[in-house]
């Protein structure tokens, strides 16, 4: 197979090919890793494809990966976690963590808190990718930026737009009452005391191994999207203006909450996600109270048919309920194709969609039984399966099905 391998490369040296055509060739599946768990056990249940293509190193589910929109779930541990500290307040105006005026300029009356951020009802839009700041740059100065906000809705109606630029400013919030940088706070919030090797942008928290681990991202075509570490620490964690240094020593906490990605940059490996979501399937005992697993997976807005701004996936019934971000599926109602598993029950938990990457941490909360995964190479225009989801995700799910789930004893 190697030796197959080896002329490829060669005849590929010899004739200029396109990355799309390369990994065909070298006939390269995409990494795709499944972790069942209950609240008792998780199993490993899917590993297939590469972590590393030029290494020819195969994925398994210790490799940590680029999760996406899961991490907002994390983040939203970490501000559970203060406000039950007494730091933080759901519903007090986010201005007074900053130290400046957090307004809507189209509604300058209508305060903006933690809860409309978190359950993506602030009026914050994204825009053309604004919620990237880059080092130098302040929060402030982006949400001076007129084109970060809705015109046409206010704060705190019942108006779905599902924002990443939200969550900055929580990452900018964390900072200002913690004194710590983002990726520093959610270590010592978060990530430690549950035990998961994990970080946000490879800061705080992740181990050695980890980089030795990595899975490098890979679009539809074959290009390195992220992550091609060589086992190594990125040169720079953070995203920087062209031409930039790369000055990490000179940062304030609280100026620029986007800078370890809150919105979703966490690494973590399916096993610990999966770890995560046992935790989360018992109630969090020992790490949040019930009243606040109860705040965070209850929806704070449903979809209703007219309620929410088509692209984020609101008009193909992808979005149907959504808390402070834990995101519900399965519950069916007029409208919603969010029904991934195909088996109408309701399932608690975050999807994760960026550089060719579909990932998902669900569970059933009466039965406790849940999934962590990821696949990768997924094209943007992929097609949908029967559900709102791609026929990607629907494919790990139906793999999984077949593998014994253990037995409780």
């Amino acid at each position: 197979m190697k030796s197959t391998r080896f002329f490829l490369i060669l005849a590929a040296l010899a004739a200029p090919v396109n990355a799309s055509v390369m990994a065909e060739r070298l006939d390269y599946k995409p990494a795709s890793v499944a972790v069942r768990f209950d609240r008792a056990k998780i199993t490993p249940v899917l590993a297939e494809g590469f972590a590393d293509r030029a290494a020819e190193r195969l994925v398994s589910a210790d490799d940590p990966v680029r999760i996406a929109s899961i991490s907002k779930l994390v983040t939203a541990l970490g501000v559970m976690r203060l406000v039950e500290a007494g730091q933080l307040d759901l519903d007090r105006d986010v201005s007074d963590y900053l130290g400046y005026p957090v307004r809507n300029p189209a509604f300058p009356e209508r305060v903006i808190t933690l809860r409309l951020l978190l359950s993506h009802r602030s009026s914050l839009i994204d825009g053309d990718d604004l919620y990237l700041i880059p080092l130098g740059a302040t929060l402030k100065e982006r949400l001076a930026d007129p084109r970060v906000w809705d015109q046409n809705h206010a704060p705190g109606s019942d108006w779905f737009h599902y924002t990443n630029l939200n969550f900055p400013v929580v990452g900018s919030v964390i900072e200002k009452v913690t004194g710590e940088r983002f990726d520093v706070a959610m270590h010592r919030l978060v990530l430690k005391p549950l035990k998961l090797d994990a970080c946000f942008n490879w800061g705080a928290g992740c181990s050695d191994g980890a980089y030795r681990r990595a899975v490098v991202l890979y679009r539809a075509s074959g290009e390195v999207a992220r992550d091609d570490l060589h086992g190594l620490p990125p040169a720079c964690p953070v995203f920087t203006a062209p031409g930039s240094l790369c000055r990490l020593t000179d940062y304030r906490p609280g100026e620029n909450g986007a800078l370890y990605s809150p919105q979703g940059g966490l690494r973590i490996s399916m096993r610990d996600l999966a770890r995560l979501g046992q935790v989360l399937a018992r109630g969090a005992p020992g790490f949040l109270s019930r009243k606040s697993m109860a705040e965070l997976t209850r929806p704070a807005w449903r979809f209703t048919g007219s309620n929410g701004l088509g692209e984020d996936g609101t008009a193909s019934g992808f979005f149907c309920g959504y808390g402070l971000a834990f995101h519900t599926i399965g519950a069916g109602g007029p409208g919603c194709h969010d029904d991934l598993f195909g088996d109408g029950r309701l399932r608690i938990g975050h999807s994760g969609d960026a550089y060719g990457l579909k990932a998902g941490l669900w569970w059933d909360p009466k039965t406790g039984k849940g999934l962590a995964f990821f696949t990768s190479a997924v094209a943007a225009d992929a097609p949908s399966g029967r559900s709102a989801f791609t026929a990607a995700e629907e494919s790990v799910v139906e793999r999984t099905r077949s593998a014994p789930f253990p037995v409780r004893r």
